[in-house]
This record gives C-alpha cells, structure tokens and sequence, in this order.
C-alpha cells in the first residue's frame, strides 16, 4: 500500500521590528537663583565729626539716651519698628534691644565744634554716622574729604564753564545779562566796564550767570528794554500797556500781576510779536 507523500514544510521567517525612534531630551537648566544684594561692609578706620552750624559753640553735649525731652528713636525698616537708642561703653551695639546686662552710659561731647572718633569705637562711629536723630537732622556730619573734593572739583569746572562763556561772549549778550543783574545803570556803562562786571559775575556766581546765559527771555527782555530807552515803544505810566511810539497805536497789553517786561519778552515768542521783534531789531 503506497504511502501519501507529505507536503514540505514552510520556512518561517522571522519579522525584524521596526526600528523606533527616540527623541533626544535636552536637559534645561534650571534658572539661576536671584543673587541677594551685598550689603556695604563697615570700614575701620578713625572717624572725625564735626556741627554743621556756622556758630560752633565751645562745648556742645549731644544726648545719649532716650527721653521724653529728647528721644532717641531709629525706624528700622527691615524690622518695622522704631528702636530705642542708647550710647553705653560696654556693649557692642548702640540699641537697646540688643544690650544686655548692665550698661555704662557715655558721654558725646564736641569740642569746638569737633569730635574725633578712633577705629576702635565702632558702636560710636555707627551712632554718629547711622542712627543719631542729630545725624539725620543734619546737625552732626562727618567729614568726608572725598565728597567735599568731589563737589569742589565740580563747582571749579562750573566757574571755568562761566569764566569760558563770559570770555566768549559778544556785547548784546553781555549787557542782556548785566541788565538783569544790574538794572537800568548798564546803559550807562562802557564796554570795557561791562565787560569786566560780565567776568567778576561770572567767576562769583558760576550757576546763576549759566542759567542767565541759557535764558532766551533774558535777551529778549533786554531789547524790550533797549526799544523803550530808545524811544521805538513806549510804556504806559500805570506800565499795564505797550504803544508804538511813532503812531501811538496800543501794541499789547501786559496781564494782570505780571511784569510788563516779562509779558514783553513772552510776546515776541508768538507770531506776531516775532514781526515785531524783527522790526525793533533793525531799529536798534
């Protein structure tokens, strides 16, 4: 009996997955915490305070301890709160809050208007340059050579500016601000004298003479001036109208409770008024 033949066997063939993808994951990095502000380290080194008063008495005693009569009391604004102040020897601190045991009081005197504090007296100095009420009123400061040399170098730069700007200026200029310093006895002076009032007021009073000299309404106060003097524009006696002096006809009225030259120098900015400064102008 024939046997049935079996039927080859099928290959399998194995799926290969297909590959999968992963997506890179960038790291952030976390944002840097905001770095508190340094606060100003205190410097050791000798101390001189002295009274801002210009009559500076032989012997002046500045309280130590807290009164009625004369309280001594600082805002602290980190804490919230007013804290009581004494000066005492032996502690480290010149609050209250923070003293403890007993404390010997001190004493504050300036002589001569002076008090010389050393490096070693730390609680002194901060009482004298941070908290005292007299400190913050402005009785007592220190002397602090940088500052002063810092504000003396900008006034002498200022002076220069004045003295260069004096120096550079042509005559109309020079005599619209002496007008304003000096009054009507400009007109009578020389150039030479004018010139050198120009250079003595410029070297005594830099910031003035550069605020006159940056002033538009100071030149043209001088030419309304100059008009009246020379007869092209009058002013009347109760000095609250301005007429053309050839025709008598009204040019302006002055506004109540202001200056008839000021109300002047202000009309020849408007449209009108600027033909009429063109005019006076050519006069002069």
């Amino acid at each position: 009996m024939a046997q049935a033949k079996k039927a080859p066997a099928k290959k399998t063939v194995a799926k290969t997955a297909a590959p999968v993808e992963v997506a890179e994951v960038k790291e952030v990095a976390a944002p840097a915490a905001p770095t508190a502000p340094e606060e100003p380290t205190w410097e050791y080194k000798d101390r001189l305070y002295e009274l801002t008063q210009r009559r500076k008495p032989l012997v002046f005693t500045v309280p130590t301890m807290h009164s009625a009569r004369k309280p001594l009391l600082y805002f602290d604004p980190e804490l919230g709160y007013q804290r009581e102040i004494r000066y005492a020897t032996n502690q480290q601190s010149c609050f209250v809050d923070e003293q403890k045991g007993t404390a010997t009081l001190g004493r504050i005197v300036f002589r001569n208007g002076v008090l010389q504090v050393p490096k070693e007296n730390v609680v002194l100095q901060k009482l004298l340059s941070l908290y005292h009420p007299m400190t913050k009123a402005g009785v007592i400061e220190e002397y602090k050579p940088e500052t002063i040399a810092e504000y003396q170098v900008d006034y002498i730069e200022m002076e220069l500016e004045a003295m260069n700007m004096a120096t550079s200026m042509d005559i109309d200029e020079a005599e619209a601000i002496m007008r304003a310093q000096n009054g009507s006895k400009v007109s009578k002076m020389s150039s030479k004298e004018l010139k050198r009032d120009l250079l003595v007021f410029a070297r005594n009073n830099p910031a003035l003479f550069i605020d006159l000299a940056n002033d538009d309404n100071v030149h043209l106060r001088n030419l309304g001036i100059k008009a009246v003097e020379q007869g092209i524009i009058t002013l009347s006696q109760d000095q609250r109208t301005f007429y053309y002096a050839d025709t008598n006809r009204k040019l302006m009225t002055v506004p109540f409770d202001e200056h008839p030259y000021s109300a002047l120098s202000s009309y020849f900015k408007t449209d009108e008024g600027m033909e009429v400064l063109n005019v006076i102008e050519k006069r002069l």
